[in-house]
């Protein structure tokens, strides 16, 4: 083990390209004996690409990995488990239907000639993890344990196999607050013996309650090295946003009528994935959702548009309540939800535009009746002109288009159906500033002609100039609403930091 103080893994310079794509550029990290050091951004900020590169899940483009001051060059998991890294990820990679004692010691059990020596196995898996804080009978099945339990079987068995450097890949992403101090409890012991810890997550309270400093990625770059006892999470969120947030006034804050309320969320929830919460949309009105990756942004989406079940609370459209068992079931009722993830959620790559458009409009229908041929034609050219989407034919496949093309294909999808209620989920991410642009106008053009609509955003100067109230999510949580002249970046920030904003302090 290496003095204390010391630097047990650096990376320098390392760059990752894909196909049009810079991934990593130029990044380094040091990592020190006994610290936990958390790696922060948002979506596409680089953090997964930096694992895999440090793990040899990836190769690497440039740059140099040292591991106790020696070069070395991981080509695959084992590799980096064989250097002293282990990697433990939010979704357990451990076998269910094996014993706890099988999956510690899984190619590298105690024998006795051919056999397993599974007394012996049990005995020193008991004694492990009681050194762990879990006290359990590892004879029994995984299976039959928590959650919070496997995770922390899941260290265990990593840092075992590695010994110098444990990364945790959101680790408490599904986990509740009890199960979630077992786990903190586990990884202050792994601490306290000297491990170097990398801990990956979206939960800003998490980092500050039990980490020692912080590397933030944006657009994969490094953007600041901060040890947490000098800083604020103000000061995080900012680097994270990337900006030097200015209290500009609300764009839209000009009257804006707006209806009867359209869409009622009473106490809607799902354990595990949002806290109970309750909104309003009224005709004709945009309301943005502000949170830090993880916030409970597109857990809201998914749950209105019925893509994932809710277990509490209920929804109402236009004051009578409504059951949404499925996404069918949302977009008979009106609604239209574009997803955050485009590529993976939203097109399908190898179907035309012209099927890409028509898609949704044919599936209310029902396959059984399609659509005209004459009637698919007419409606996908209308929005490709309405909607100015770059092509050079509408038979060519999506997956060809530029982002910001693909992007409005996919909006032209939703308004075919001619939706009462619009979900967009970061609409602008990963396009050009022309489309950003358009997309930013079409959002104002479709409020102006009675739409509602749900945006979530992580631009807060979009936020600030589209909507006419803002609701801010933070750990799965709605925390703030802010409204008319208090829509500003600042104020953003400030609730999402769980800071008082400067309205507030002044009526203070």
């Amino acid at each position: 083990m290496s003095a204390p103080n010391t630097t047990v893994l650096s990376a320098h310079a390392i760059s990752k390209y894909f196909p049009g794509t810079i991934a990593l550029d130029d990044v380094n990290l040091d990592l020190r004996r006994g610290e936990i050091h958390a790696i922060l951004g948002e979506n596409g900020a680089g953090k997964s690409t930096l694992i895999k590169c440090l793990t040899g899940a990836y190769r690497r483009d440039g740059g140099v990995i040292e591991v106790d001051g020696a070069e070395v060059n991981p080509r695959s998991t084992k590799d980096s488990q064989d250097l002293g890294i282990g990697t433990v990820y939010q979704e357990v990679n451990l076998l269910p239907n094996l014993t706890v004692a099988e999956n510690l010691f899984l190619g590298r059990q105690p024998m006795v000639g051919p056999f397993v020596a599974r007394r012996k196995m049990n005995q020193e898996a008991a004694r492990l993890l009681r050194d762990y804080g879990v006290d359990i009978n590892p004879a029994e099945p995984l299976s039959s344990f928590s959650v919070a339990i496997q995770q922390a079987i899941a260290i265990a068995r990593a840092v075992e196999m590695s010994g110098k450097v444990l990364i945790l890949d959101e680790p408490t992403a599904s986990l509740d607050r009890d199960e979630i101090e077992l786990i903190f409890s586990v990884i202050r012991k792994l601490r306290d013996r000297g491990l170097s810890i990398v801990f990956i997550t979206h939960f800003l309270d998490q980092v500050f309650d039990l980490c020692d400093c912080a590397t933030v990625l944006r657009n994969g770059r490094v953007v600041g090295h901060r040890a947490l006892k000098d800083v604020t999470q103000k000061d995080i969120v900012m680097l994270m946003l990337g900006r030097q947030l200015e209290a500009q006034t609300h764009a839209a804050s000009e009257a804006k009528t707006v209806g009867a309320p359209l869409v009622e969320l009473e106490g809607m929830g799902r354990s595990g994935m949002l806290e109970p919460l309750s909104l309003t949309v009224h005709e004709g009105e945009v309301v943005g959702l502000a949170g830090l990756l993880g916030s409970g942004r597109t857990e809201t989406a998914n749950l209105i548009f019925g893509a994932a079940k809710s277990d509490t609370g209920k929804i109402k459209l236009r004051g009578k309540q409504v059951t949404i068992s499925g996404p069918r079931d949302a977009i008979n009722l009106g609604f239209a939800l574009c997803p955050e993830d485009r590529k993976t959620e939203g097109i399908v790559g190898d179907l035309s535009v012209r099927d890409n458009i028509i898609i949704a409009l044919q599936a209310r229908q029902g396959w059984t009746r399609p659509i005209p041929r004459a009637k698919v034609n007419e409606l996908a050219e209308h929005y490709v002109k309405a909607l100015d989407i770059r092509l050079a034919n509408l038979d060519m496949p999506i997956r060809l288009l530029s982002g910001g093309n693909q992007q409005k294909a996919l909006l032209a999808r939703w308004l075919a159906t001619e939706p009462d209620f619009l979900i967009l989920d970061e609409p602008t991410r990963g396009i050009d500033i022309g489309a950003h642009a358009e997309i930013i106008a079409l959002i104002e053009r479709l409020r102006e002609g009675g739409m509602s609509l749900l945006v979530t955003s992580s631009e807060l100067e979009e936020l600030v100039a589209y909507s006419g109230r803002v609701l801010v999510l933070r750990d799965r949580q709605l925390v703030g609403e802010l409204i008319g002249d208090e829509i500003t970046a600042d104020n953003i920030v400030h609730a999402i930091a769980d800071n008082p904003s400067p309205t507030q302090e002044a009526a203070e």
